[in-house]
């Protein structure tokens, strides 16, 4: 009998997690090919690259040329990634104010908690 599963589908975001895993892994700045390598090599080099410009333009690699291609360095973690993802949510939003409310609002009190300490901490150092 023949196993007709499809591969499973990455969440999404997953693969961005995992390419900037392996740069932030690197000793410096890596090829695409060697984050290729990283990853296993099941992904296509062209994937490899389009996952790299997308973190370039979100801001959480930087790249510089070297030779005929380019090598590419992490900016941002994972969790800089997520809140990127969550700005641009709320940027496509009409109604900021009700969002915010309503995330605020759904919050774990523990979430609450730590956001609350996280903004006075913010307001702290603005005042600096």
């Amino acid at each position: 009998m023949t196993d007709h599963r499809r591969p499973r589908r990455r969440g999404q975001g997953e693969l961005e997690v995992q390419v900037l895993s392996a740069l932030r892994a690197a000793d410096g700045p890596a090829t695409a090919g060697w984050v290729q390598e990283r990853l296993g090599g099941d992904l296509a080099y062209t994937t490899v690259i389009t996952i790299l410009t997308r973190l370039l333009a979100k801001g959480a690699v930087t790249r510089e040329r070297a030779g005929r291609s380019f090598v590419w360095t992490p900016v941002s973690d994972e969790a800089g990634l997520a809140a990127h993802r969550m700005r641009r949510l709320l940027d496509g939003e009409t109604d900021r104010e009700a969002v915010l409310a309503s995330f605020v609002t759904s919050l774990e009190p523990d979430d609450e908690r730590l956001l609350r300490e996280l903004l006075g901490q913010a307001e702290s150092e603005g005042e600096d």
